[in-house]
């Protein structure tokens, strides 16, 4: 893999909750600066398949609950050379619950979430790490930014990279800015057993000028008293 860094994003509800990522994100993620997408589910959009399809060579997606297939039958598959950008009309739906994949010594699992009850509860979460076996678990459907450690575990929910509102979310609907769920994703940068991760969050000061914030955690696998 050319490069170490992973993607971890999800929950966008475009076109039914927001209209497109933000354009400061997508000036951000450029291709070939990342090496792994994991897609935490509720794409919903062909268009932003192809992106994240274009932005990195491995895309990893997991089922959210409303990432629905088409009623109608797709189009004929086309030939495409090799390297030119995805079509929109490639937009396969997943089937997949959960996944996990390896980087240096860490075992990381990511799921949606919506089978996690009650939603984002630290208990639920880490009984389904110890069931998949993983050292990091990454998760969403809450649509807000957390990370923690937890019983020598790392747990990542990325948030919305929209900003979206989720079903749980009790501000779903409402028209006061300070409400609104910050959008948000993360990268992942793994080397052996520590993963250091950057969070990047769009905000917006009480002028409305928008400006993109990162914050970096750490995690090292078997570290004691963290």
């Amino acid at each position: 893999m050319s490069s170490r860094l992973v993607l971890v994003i999800g929950d966008l509800f475009i076109p039914d909750r927001a209209i497109d990522i933000p354009a400061k994100f997508k000036k951000l993620l450029s291709p070939g600066k990342i090496g792994q997408i994991l897609c935490l589910g509720n794409l919903t959009s062909p268009s932003v398949y192809t992106f994240l399809r274009n932005l990195a060579p491995d895309l990893q997606l997991v089922k959210g609950d409303f990432d629905i297939a088409l009623s109608t039958p797709a189009a004929p598959a086309t030939y495409q050379a090799p390297g030119a950008p995805q079509s929109d009309a490639a937009f396969p739906i997943p089937t997949a619950l959960s996944k996990v994949v390896t980087h240096g010594s860490l075992r990381i699992g990511f799921t949606h979430g919506d089978s996690i009850v009650p939603p984002g509860d630290p208990d639920a979460l880490l009984i389904a790490a110890r069931q998949m076996d993983v050292d990091v678990l990454c998760w969403g459907g809450t649509c807000k930014f957390e990370a923690y450690e937890m019983e020598g575990k790392f747990f990542v929910n990325p948030g919305s990279a929209t900003g979206a509102a989720s079903w749980n979310d009790e501000t779903l609907g409402s028209d006061e800015e300070e409400d609104r769920n910050t959008p948000s994703f993360v990268l992942m940068d793994v080397q052996g057993d520590v993963l250091v991760l950057y969070v990047y969050q769009l905000k917006r000061d009480a002028e409305g000028v928008e400006s993109v914030g990162v914050e970096k955690v750490s995690f090292r696998k078997g570290a004691t008293g963290a």
